[in-house]
């Protein structure tokens, strides 16, 4: 007769089946760790990129991020308060000098424009008017004052008639001062009246002179009013690429607000930005080299802005082969200023693995093993990284990442 299992025996039973198990999954994380183990303690020659240490001259630059902008770009603003009626081209497309962009709701500008002309013709006339009025004044007033020397010529002949009578005792005293007190009061009311048309005259050249200027102004105010409605007719300035259009027919655009650029897609500068703590480093005539990938190009700093923003100052590159294939607007790049020279210096391949100066664990080629020594590094150019100490000429030292043996202290090499 079969006796029922205890449960205590089948618990025990169901310990030892789990023990079994669980050594046999430790049997294999070991095995598989072992494996680990000796993979990552080799290293395949081919895998790694080796730096002979050696002794030259340093260009010591600052590194800074850099992207492609075209060499030349104008933004195009509305210069009225307007609408969009139609939309010529699009964007990426080329565009000659003067070829239509889009074209803007006129016929308001266009009204004003009339009326300011029309206020125009009617200055003109206006100075027309008061050059003639002036003229007929100085006329009349020229003809009274040849009358005044007239009637005075005429006084002054009956003094000396009435002097010479007197004379003869045909005439009396009292004629003869009678005649010279006309003949006086003639002189005055002549100077007067000459002193009358020097004043007008005068004024009225002053008052000529206000309504030309009044005329000049408006002249140069109805030209600008004329060049920004000709400056409406949104236009291509230069021959360029349509890189940005407004295409919505219909909407509303405010006086100054952007509508279109044009930019030279063929020519191409670099603007870098660097933290503003190494700003007494760049200076413009620099030499600078911008970098992407393996490709890099020469240039010189042409600009850099007096303000920092944000802890960054900004610059701008002027490249030596500004048409280069290689670039591309929008195309991000490293760029390096070059700030100093030194002479005499170990130096070491410059890659990755330098993020600036101080102490680095670096493994260094000893016969077909690894062994990881303290280096200290100092400054840097875009090619190469000065050694300060731990490192003698002529030693190799491995200048590829080697974060995944960051716990290792000595690797084979595998050839």
């Amino acid at each position: 007769m079969d006796r029922e299992i205890s449960k205590e025996f089948r618990r025990k039973e169901r310990q030892k089946k789990l023990l079994r198990a669980g050594a046999g999954v430790a049997a294999v994380v070991a095995v598989i760790w072992l494996i680990i183990s000796l993979l990552q303690s080799e290293v395949r020659r081919s895998d790694l990129m080796i730096s002979k240490v050696a002794t030259g001259t340093l260009e010591v630059s600052v590194s800074a991020t850099g992207k492609v902008i075209p060499a030349f770009e104008e933004i195009i603003n509305s210069p009225i308060t307007s609408r969009i009626l139609e939309v010529y081209r699009r964007g990426g497309d080329s565009v000659d000098v003067g070829t239509p962009i889009l074209r803007l709701d006129l016929q308001s500008a266009e009204t004003e424009y009339n009326k300011l002309l029309d206020e125009e013709k009617t200055k003109r006339l206006e100075l027309e008017q008061l050059r003639i009025r002036t003229r007929n004044t100085l006329s009349e007033m020229d003809m009274s004052l040849k009358v005044s020397r007239m009637e005075l010529s005429r006084q002054e002949v009956e003094l000396r008639n009435e002097q010479y009578l007197d004379s003869l005792g045909a005439g009396t005293t009292d004629k003869v001062r009678q005649v010279a007190l006309s003949v006086d009061v003639s002189r005055l009311k002549l100077a007067e009246d000459e002193q009358k048309y020097l004043n007008q005259q005068a004024l009225s050249e002053a008052d000529i002179k206000i309504k030309e200027l009044e005329l000049n102004i408006f002249s140069k105010s109805l030209a600008e009013t004329r060049r920004t409605l000709e400056d409406a007719r949104i236009r291509s300035p230069r021959k360029a690429i349509l890189t940005y259009v407004n295409n919505e027919v219909g909407a509303r655009v405010e006086q100054g607000s952007r509508v279109a650029i044009v930019s030279d897609l063929s020519h191409f500068k670099v603007e870098g930005e660097i933290a503003d703590s190494y700003g007494d480093r760049i200076a413009p005539g620099s030499r600078a080299v911008v970098k992407t990938g393996k490709d890099k190009l020469d240039g010189v700093v042409s600009t850099v802005t007096p303000l920092s923003r944000n802890g960054v100052i900004s610059f701008t590159v002027q490249l030596d082969d500004d048409s280069n294939s290689r670039l591309r607007s929008g195309l991000k790049m490293d760029v390096y200023v070059m700030n100093a020279i030194k002479d005499d210096v170990m130096l070491i391949a410059n890659g990755s693995y330098y993020s600036g100066q101080g102490e680095y664990d670096m493994f260094v080629v000893s016969g077909n093993e690894l062994i990881k020594r303290k280096v200290r590094l100092g400054e840097s150019s875009y090619e190469y990284v000065e050694v300060v100490g731990g490192l003698s000429a002529g030693e190799e030292v491995v200048v590829s990442d080697m974060a995944r043996f960051a716990d290792r202290e000595k690797l084979r090499i595998e050839n």
